[in-house]
């Protein structure tokens, strides 16, 4: 085992460039894969019946076909069709379309998006009655019980299932490594191990950088859970 040359001050740098990689398109993609999600999730559950039926395919879709298939489809095929490609240097936004990073993070967000409206929506049907007739008693409409008493119990009510796929997106990231010009951790890996042929030294690194980033994660879910979720704990006498 040569972890020498793993912790050599290039190499980590090389592994923090992948790493700062790796959290920003995780972050970035759970960003707008939330608002996305938010809008599909109240499409799925209060839009007139052609809406739900678009966005159920689109649901179905998404989680049905593995996400290298959708980083694939963007990267190698949307993104390279002649008709973008011959106005990616000056018409919005087929601009970002020669950005590799702006391809995975839409295959990501996309992604993420058909799982959470998925699980938002499902909470938003197992909404207690007693809440929405309270609300109805204060006066509130469809759309005001909506935001005021539906979202936040059902959001709260997510933040389990959510961490998990949380969890699962920044496995996921390791996929990105699958397209030439991104540097994620896994990609870092990769490059040492094709310059030294270290691979246990060189994944086993990359490991540890996964095993840490989603133990900080979990634990962070962990308080948030405690902290919104205090009313269903069990009560102690």
């Amino acid at each position: 085992m040569r972890w020498d040359v793993i912790f050599q001050a290039k190499h980590l740098a090389l592994y923090a460039q992948g790493a700062a990689t790796t959290l920003s398109l995780l972050l970035a993609s759970l960003l707008i894969g939330a608002v996305l999600a938010l809008v599909f999730a109240i499409a799925l559950t209060q839009g007139p019946r052609p809406l739900r039926w678009l966005v159920g395919a689109y649901t179905y879709v998404i989680r049905g076909t593995p996400l290298l298939i959708q980083v694939y489809l963007i990267y190698y095929g949307l993104a390279q069709l002649e008709w973008i490609q011959a106005r990616w240097d000056a018409v919005w936004p087929w601009i970002y379309f020669k950005d590799a990073f702006f391809c995975i993070l839409l295959a990501f967000s996309l992604n993420t998006a058909g799982y959470t409206a998925e699980m938002l929506a499902g909470s938003i049907r197992e909404t207690a009655a007693g809440e929405i007739e309270a609300a109805q008693a204060m006066g509130m409409g469809r759309w005001l019980a909506l935001r005021r008493i539906v979202l936040p119990s059902a959001i709260r009510r997510t933040l389990p299932a959510y961490s998990n796929e949380v969890v699962m997106m920044l496995h996921s990231t390791s996929l990105a490594s699958a397209v030439p010009a991104m540097l994620d951790i896994t990609a870092a890996a990769s490059r040492i191990y094709s310059d030294f042929y270290l691979p246990f030294e060189a994944y086993l690194f990359a490991a540890g950088i996964y095993l840490t980033i989603t133990f900080s994660l979990v634990g962070l879910f962990k308080l948030g859970e405690r902290r919104l979720l205090a009313h269903l704990a069990p009560r102690t006498h």
